[in-house]
């Protein structure tokens, strides 16, 4: 069975174009079998790709040094502190600076794991259309699916999260401290900064720059290609 469901699955991508709608696909011209797939069953190789995909996300982000470890995805300073740090570090303050951008990546890395949910839910609630929209469609077209499914209650979810490990790992006590200490410098007025806003945000935009990375690798990398099914639907594709 799994060796004809995979089969089946390259079918479409040679076909979609003559063919506007997907009932039933009679096989048996091609593999010599009388067997016919329903739409349900081609939507599932593409379906075990995006698990692929999203599992590996999940694994490389919801992990110490996830953001921290990466030079892509660290989360660094806002722009209006940098200039501000700049000073502190001069004073000797760098070591708080350094303190307060590990908080901030640490924050992130601890809400990434509430992906793993709404991807799943995206997954499972995704129709015919939504697979051959991602099958047709560029090479990050189900990153894009699964952020017009999933930001805004990430988004939601992330927030509290991020602002529970801030305060578990002194970054406001921290970011206070540096204020303070920006403040008392001549000629500096230290920003209002929304941090929670501010590392959620960027934790979402990482989340989702790894998640187009994992696609890419899938659609274009054999090697990531783990398993059979995924071999033979993309390297088709």
């Amino acid at each position: 069975m799994k060796r004809l469901l995979t089969t089946i699955l390259l079918i479409p991508l040679l076909l979609v174009s003559a063919c506007s709608t997907l009932q039933q696909i009679d096989v048996g011209d091609v593999l010599g079998s009388s067997d016919t797939l329903d739409e349900a069953t081609v939507a599932a190789g593409l379906k075990e790709a995006l698990r692929v995909g999203t599992d590996r996300t999940v694994v490389r982000t919801n992990t110490v040094d996830g953001y921290l470890g990466d030079a892509l995805l660290r989360i660094a300073l806002p722009d209006d502190v940098q200039d501000i740090a700049g000073k502190l570090r001069q004073i000797g303050l760098g070591s708080k600076v350094d303190e307060l951008e590990v908080a901030m990546n640490r924050a992130a890395e601890e809400a990434a794991g509430e992906a793993t949910d709404l991807f799943v839910d995206a997954i499972t609630g995704m129709t015919l259309q939504d697979a051959w929209g991602i099958l047709q469609g560029t090479d990050t077209a189900a990153t894009d699916y699964f952020h017009q499914k999933t930001a805004t209650t990430l988004e939601a979810r992330y927030r509290p999260i991020v602002e529970a490990k801030l305060r578990s790992v002194g970054g406001y006590e921290t970011y206070e401290e540096l204020a303070a200490s920006a403040r008392a410098l001549p000629f500096v007025e230290a920003p209002d900064l929304d941090m929670v806003g501010y590392v959620t945000d960027h934790a979402l935009e990482g989340l989702f720059t790894v998640l187009a990375q994992e696609e890419q690798r899938i659609r274009e990398d054999p090697v990531a290609r783990t398993t059979d099914l995924l071999q033979r639907v993309f390297a088709a594709q």
